[in-house]
């Protein structure tokens, strides 16, 4: 398993890292002895950060992957965990994250977790479940300071998720160590210029600010949900489909757009559409891991058969970009 220096952190993680999201639901409904087995076959193949959320299963995920590292005692894993703010907190935030972060310690079995990212979308005036730019800032970051000052997180991290302009700022600020980035074969716009009148959210080269800002990326949504699986079809345990997040504004525009793709497997650059799309998260030099989301054993097998054949060739994202084309113009 090939590692990647990860950010300023001095970090090295694993290019695959253990999604245990909602969305794929093995980490929160998965039978419990596959979960161990899938979770210590993936520490063998040399993948050493897992990324889980409170929300994930309202604590289950948390549990599921404390009850499996308890077990297995792996050393040098690097686990990562959220807090998302309801708007109700937003007047004692300092308190609302330490609270959080206290449950979560507790489900996981953990003193400490390594990464603890801020999972509210953020824009530049904030309001509703979003955080403003000054929020951030102001009141998140000192939050995070403390609880890093007693030893129980080593690195901040955020979500990048919310307004353009707005990420910009927090990153270009450099208090952040992590940043949990939206990059796919839909929306590559974190690491490229994005064509005229394109469906999606231009993220504005985001790439370009988390470099020389020192940031560590965490590639998130690399399969859009699913969406870029091309099938609608989803596992029992799966979560329902997900809202996309900086592609269409529908999961049903994402999956057609995902199939128009195709030509890469028929063409021999992939053997399927998730082998190109996790070997293409892996393509661009700034990523440092990717977050998978699996609903069964096979699907961390299949993620880890992709990642081991490397990034794509320049030839497939030279056809992919062609293949992306004609997406513009399209309503979103």
């Amino acid at each position: 398993m090939q590692l990647r220096v990860f950010g300023r952190t001095g970090l090295q993680l694993s290019v695959l890292g253990f999604g245990c999201g909602a969305v794929g639901g093995f980490m929160v409904h998965g039978d419990p002895a596959e979960q161990e087995r899938t979770v210590a076959r993936a520490i063998a193949a040399g993948v050493n950060y897992f990324d889980t959320a409170v929300q994930y299963g309202n604590g289950e995920s948390e549990k599921n992957l404390g009850r499996v590292l308890q077990k297995l005692k792996p050393a040098n894993v690097v686990v990562g965990t959220k807090v998302r703010l309801p708007p109700s907190e937003y007047g004692r935030i300092t308190d609302a994250v330490t609270m959080s972060l206290e449950g979560s310690l507790a489900r996981l079995g953990l003193d400490r977790v390594d990464i603890f990212h801020l999972h509210n979308p953020i824009t530049e005036a904030g309001g509703g479940s979003t955080l403003s730019v000054r929020q951030v800032l102001d009141d998140v970051v000192p939050a995070f300071e403390r609880l890093r000052e007693q030893g129980k997180i080593r690195f901040l991290g955020m979500t990048a998720v919310g307004d353009t302009a707005a990420l910009h700022q927090v990153i270009d600020a450099r208090v952040f160590d992590s940043a949990q980035v939206v990059y796919n074969m839909l929306n590559p716009s974190a690491g490229e210029d994005l064509a005229a009148n394109y469906p999606a959210q231009d993220y504005g080269r985001l790439f370009d600010h988390s470099g020389p800002a020192g940031v560590g990326i965490v590639g998130i949504r690399v399969l859009a949900g699913g969406a870029l699986s091309g099938s609608l079809e989803r596992h029992p345990i799966a979560g329902p489909a997900p809202e996309p997040i900086g592609s269409a504004l529908s999961y049903d525009a994402d999956v057609d757009r995902a199939r128009r793709l195709m030509p890469l497997v028929e063409e021999g650059f992939a053997a399927s559409l998730t082998e190109a799309a996790t070997r293409f998260a892996l393509s661009h030099p700034a990523m440092g891991t990717i977050l998978v989301g699996m609903a069964t054993p096979q699907q961390f097998e299949d993620a880890l058969a992709a990642v081991e054949k490397g990034p794509l060739p320049r030839a497939a994202l030279e056809r992919l970009s062609a293949l992306r084309q004609p997406f513009s113009g399209e309503p979103r």
